[in-house]
C-alpha cells in the first residue's frame, strides 16, 4: 500500500494510513514518516498490532532511547519485567503496587521530561488496554502559541528563561526521594529558553514545560507568577490543540520540542495500559 498522511485539519496532528509498524520500515516509508511527523508534530497510526521488540525498533528510527527511570523497577510484574527502553503507563495494580505510571488522575499540559538538561525529543504511546471512557489524550501546537502570542508576551518569553521542577509528576505526585515544593524559587530541576529553536524545521515554538512549581529566574516571586499564569493562558486555547479518543492499537508519536499534552481522568475501576518509548533529545536553545 502507499502511505497516505491524513491531517486531522485542527492545529496539529495526522493520520497515518498504509502502512504496518510491526514490519521494519523502507528507507523511502520512513523519509515519509519523518518528514510528515516535522510537518504535524504529531502522527497517529490505527489498527497496529507491535510487539514491544517492534516498538522498540520504530522509534530507534527517531533516533537513540532513554531507559525507563530506575524507580520503575520498583513496580510489580509488567515494568519490571519488560524491556528497559519500554515505560508502561497504566493504572492496573497487581499484589499491592502498580504495574506502571500515572495512575488514573487528569495530566496536566506538559512536555516530557523538560526538567532535564538534555529533554527528549520524541515520545512513542502505544495502546493496549483502554478504558470504555475517559483518558483521552489532547495536544498542543507551541510553533503557534508563540507565533501569535502579544508583542509584550513575546519580547519577554524572547528575552527570558524559565526553571523546570523536576520533582513532582504531570498528575500532581512527588517523585520517590523528592520533598514536596515548598518554594518554586528553590525547587530541582533544570533552567531552559523560554523559546527555542527546533533543530530540524528551524521554527521557533514555546517551551514552558508545565505549570506547576515553574519559575521564571530574576523576577520575584509575585511577577513570576503573574506572566506564567498569562502564557499558560494562552497556551491552553482550544485553536492551539487536537484530542485523540484512544482505541486499542493506537500508536501516537509526537515531537516534544514543539508540543505540549495532557489526559484527561477516566474511571480507576477501568484498566488502562501503554507502552512509552522516549527518544533522546539535546539541549534547548
Amino acid at each position: 500500500m502507499t502511505i497516505e498522511v491524513h491531517p486531522t485539519g485542527a492545529a496539529l496532528g495526522a493520520e497515518v494510513k498504509g502502512i504496518d509498524l510491526s514490519q521494519p520500515l523502507q528507507d523511502g516509508d520512513m523519509d515519509a514518516v519523518r518528514e510528515a511527523w516535522l510537518d504535524h508534530q504529531v502522527l497517529l497510526f490505527r489498527g497496529q498490532q507491535v510487539s514491544d521488540d517492534a516498538l522498540i525498533r520504530f522509534s530507534q528510527y527517531f533516533g537513540e532511547l532513554n531507559l525507563s527511570p530506575a524507580s520503575a523497577t520498583d513496580m510489580a510484574g509488567g515494568q519490571a519485567a519488560s524491556r528497559p527502553e519500554i515505560w508502561i503507563i497504566s493504572n492496573v495494580v497487581e499484589n499491592g503496587k502498580p504495574i506502571g505510571a500515572l495512575g488514573d488522575k487528569e495530566a496536566d499540559w506538559h512536555t516530557d521530561m523538560s526538567y532535564v538538561a538534555e529533554p527528549p525529543k520524541g515520545s512513542v504511546l502505544y495502546s493496549l488496554e483502554i478504558p470504555p471512557a475517559g483518558g483521552d489524550t489532547s495536544f498542543a501546537n507551541m510553533y503557534r502559541a508563540f507565533e501569535t502570542l502579544p508583542d509584550d508576551l513575546r519580547r519577554f518569553v524572547e528575552a527570558h528563561s524559565c526553571h523546570h521542577d523536576s520533582s513532582t509528576t504531570s498528575v500532581g505526585e512527588t517523585r520517590a526521594g523528592f520533598a514536596a515544593a515548598m518554594d518554586v524559587r528553590e525547587m530541582p530541576g533544570e533552567v531552559h529558553p523560554m523559546v527555542r529553536t527546533h533543530p530540524e524545521t528551524g521554527g521557533k515554538a514555546l517551551y514552558l514545560g508545565r505549570r506547576r512549581n515553574a519559575y521564571v529566574p530574576g523576577l520575584s516571586l509575585e511577577e513570576s507568577e503573574a506572566v506564567l499564569d498569562r502564557l499558560w493562558a494562552h497556551c491552553e486555547k482550544p485553536e492551539f490543540a487536537w484530542t485523540h479518543q484512544w482505541a486499542v492499537g493506537d500508536l501516537l508519536i509526537w515531537d516534544n520540542r514543539c508540543t505540549i499534552h495532557r489526559r484527561d481522568a477516566f474511571d480507576p475501576h477501568s484498566r488502562r495500559v501503554m507502552h512509552r518509548t522516549q527518544i533522546k533529545g539535546g539541549k534547548v536553545f
